[in-house]
């Protein structure tokens, strides 16, 4: 049974979900998600950590300008706060020191962060290894982001809206005639004016179902597990704390410890699995670092983060392929940017100008366009001919 819409919002994580509660306000739209249900994929395995310091400049200036959402979103949108105080604090063990000096430079130019010494760390967190580290920095003002939260608002938007949620819905074809595009699903044949590309792991295949350059997307494989605590550690007060070099990281999560190696495997888009030497990594480098006996891994996970060569997101229309709108690679930077990515993609596409025209200070269209990235995806095959 066909159904028409003006845009069609392919992928239901969080990038996906975000901007399809901005464009519902203003046009009839769904969601197409493979998957049964949102945030399957990397949206729903993510660290939940909104770090103010995290990321490159343009990432930073993202996360900046979404924090006001966080803090303080739409009236109804959140049945709880968003946020959780947890603080985040970056290690260096004496051969990492002048490395991670160099990035708390950088990164204390836009965000409030306090350089600590060896002594002083292991004061602050006692299952610090005595001896193990010799300073790092902290940003206090770090929060876990309660994202199942967060998406349950914007399905709540979307619905109070008029908008569609249609999971179980793979796309299988993508066809354009006399200005609308036909998608074709395993299970619906819909239409819609424009198609908004926001399917993470699996964009650039969607970009080859609309005949639409790739952006040469590289999914990323992460793991992590969780483990018991030790029974005097108290878990409220623990910040996150991340290796100078992001070897990995560890962070309370339900009442335990959750643990990763930060891994970035390439791989195919799949419903991705952790590999046992990844796990089996993670643990080694925790406890060589903390006071911690993993005797038994009580969950253990993975994700794909999809970045582009630049690491930074592509958010616009492809000029290749008419009312075909670009919103992907945000790599592991997705949930605490969603809100102000969200807002900037439905302003493009819904044609806002002048003073409706959401801008954000420091970010311009062209640093977003997926231009930039097709166009070197098609020098490297040039070279490679």
């Amino acid at each position: 049974m066909d159904e028409d819409f003006d845009i069609i919002v392919i992928g239901a994580g969080v990038a996906g979900v975000s901007v399809a509660a901005a464009l519902a306000r203003g046009a009839r739209v769904a969601v197409v998600e493979a998957e049964a249900q949102p945030g399957y994929h990397a949206t729903g395995r993510s660290a939940a950590i909104l770090a103010q310091n995290y990321g490159s400049r343009l990432i930073r200036t993202l996360t900046a300008d979404s924090l006001l959402f966080f803090t303080d979103p739409p009236d109804g949108f959140a049945r709880s706060p968003l946020l959780r105080p947890r603080g985040l604090i970056r290690f260096a063990r004496p051969d990492q020191v002048d490395r991670l000096r160099t990035a708390y430079d950088d990164m204390s130019r836009d965000t409030p962060l306090a350089w600590i010494t060896g002594e002083a760390l292991e004061a602050r967190v006692p299952l610090l290894r005595a001896g193990h580290v010799a300073a790092g920095f902290e940003n206090p003002d770090a929060a876990d982001i309660d994202v199942n939260e967060l998406m349950q608002g914007w399905q709540r938007q979307l619905r109070a809206a008029g908008g569609r949620m249609m999971t179980g819905n793979q796309v299988v074809a993508l066809t354009r005639r006399r200005g609308r595009w036909t998608v074709e699903t395993t299970v619906a044949q819909l239409s819609a004016r424009l198609v908004v590309n926001a399917a993470g792991a699996w964009a650039d295949h969607i970009a080859d179902l609309a005949r639409a350059a790739r952006i040469g997307l590289m999914p990323l494989r992460r793991s992590a597990l969780t483990f018991d605590a030790p029974a005097d550690l108290d878990l409220a007060s623990l910040p996150m704390m991340v290796d100078a070099d992001e070897a990995f990281y560890l962070k309370p999560e339900a009442g335990r410890l959750l643990a990763s190696p930060a891994d970035e495997t390439l791989s195919a888009p799949c419903d991705a699995r952790p590999e046992e030497l990844d796990l089996a990594l993670a643990i080694d480098r925790v406890q060589t670092t903390f006071r911690v006996d993993v005797r038994r891994i009580r969950s253990s996970w993975a994700g794909l983060r999809s970045f582009v060569a630049d690491r930074a997101p592509a958010a616009g229309f492809d000029t290749g392929v008419p009312e075909f709108f670009w919103l992907a690679g945000q790599g592991g930077y997705g949930v605490q940017t969603a809100p102000a990515l969200a807002r900037y993609a439905a302003s493009r596409i819904l044609g806002r100008t002048g003073a409706d025209r959401y801008t954000i200070p420091g970010v311009t269209d062209d640093v977003m366009s997926p231009t930039r990235v097709q166009t070197h995806q098609k020098t490297k095959k040039g070279e490679n001919a």
